[in-house]
């Protein structure tokens, strides 16, 4: 058995993160000791696993959630499809350090125009999409797919600008607390844009969501270049303090 804190070390899953993952059924503790420490066995430790690789197609944790309760979950097709997205970004990773290289040597006006190809991503996005379709069958995904059929990719990139538009007006109040009526609007505001435009965001999925905004990488740093450095962060806690008023 293994505390959350020997998980979290581990995973690299905050502490925080696991306990949520508790509380909405997710990845529950094996155990709970007397004293209310949370245990976890090598069983809950390969659910965390396949909850990250579902993470790394971009899964909303309720969908990760109804996807590995389901009694016919394929895990071996889940690892084949992990390892195939793996190996389309080192091969992308391999490109781009071959062009890089090559920039330093003979300088970029020598390169031709094929050197733009090592930053083409379509191979992946295109993989990563059809392995997301082979596992896309939760309510939320499904509406999804109804509300973006025949939406352009210029049209998409517009809704995607408006949505970060959102977080650059969190970004204007981060110097009030995240309870204000200023911020607890905002969050209102973000729920309602994601239902008009993409699935129904329920309270559930926007607290999901508010810890993947605030959770590092490429995400939090979209969102803090609109806002501001601690913007993502600070969305978050106005979406915790927003769940919390409706408990």
């Amino acid at each position: 058995m293994m505390t959350v804190k020997e998980v979290s070390d581990l995973s690299g899953v905050s502490i925080r993160s696991l306990h949520h993952y508790d509380k909405i059924g997710l990845l529950p503790a094996t155990e709970v000791t007397a004293a209310g420490y949370r245990l976890y066995d090598d069983k809950a430790l390969e659910r965390l696993q396949m909850i990250l690789l579902f993470k790394e197609l971009q899964f909303p944790l309720k969908d990760i959630k109804e996807i590995l309760d389901d009694p016919n979950f394929d895990r071996s097709k889940a690892l084949e499809q992990q390892i195939k997205l793996l190996q389309l970004r080192k091969e992308h990773l391999e490109n781009l350090i071959d062009l890089a290289t090559g920039i330093k040597m003979i300088g970029v006006g020598k390169l031709n125009k094929f050197g733009f190809e090592a930053f083409d991503t379509r191979k992946i996005d295109e993989y990563a999409e059809q392995a997301k379709e082979s596992w896309g069958k939760t309510d939320a995904w499904k509406e999804y797919e109804q509300k973006s059929a025949g939406r352009s990719r210029e049209e998409e990139i517009i809704l995607g600008e408006r949505m970060m538009a959102i977080f650059a007006e969190f970004g204007q109040v981060m110097d009030r607390a995240p309870e204000s009526e200023e911020a607890q609007s905002l969050v209102k505001k973000l729920q309602n844009y994601i239902t008009e435009n993409f699935y129904t965001c329920t309270d559930e999925i926007l607290e999901s969501l508010g810890l993947m905004y605030a959770g590092g990488g490429d995400m939090t740093a979209n969102i803090d270049k609109m806002g501001g450095e601690g913007t993502a962060v600070f969305a978050n806690e106005a979406i915790e303090a927003y769940i919390l008023s409706k408990t």
